[in-house]
């Protein structure tokens, strides 16, 4: 159940990332939804909902590396 719960939230922000790149390609191309009434809006919609899907995720996979100690950490030699 704990990995059932762990998969939805990295699905889920994955997926909003996802709609964000939809979105930004969509106002590029001058497909306008209806409810986002301009393609510079929709386009700054999508950007948000990117930074904010995948940097949860990026997050997410930073948090769990550090937890275990994987992160590789370069120290000066003085």
């Amino acid at each position: 159940m704990a990995r059932l719960i762990a998969v939805l939230l990295i699905f889920i922000p994955g997926a909003i990332g996802a709609f964000g790149i939809k979105l930004m390609r969509d106002a590029l191309f001058a497909e306008v939804y209806p409810l986002l009434f301009n393609e510079t809006i929709q386009f700054i919609v999508g950007l948000i909902l990117f930074i904010l899907g995948f940097g949860f995720v990026g997050g997410f996979i930073f948090h769990r590396d550090k937890k275990r100690n994987r992160l590789n950490q370069y120290k000066e030699d003085n």
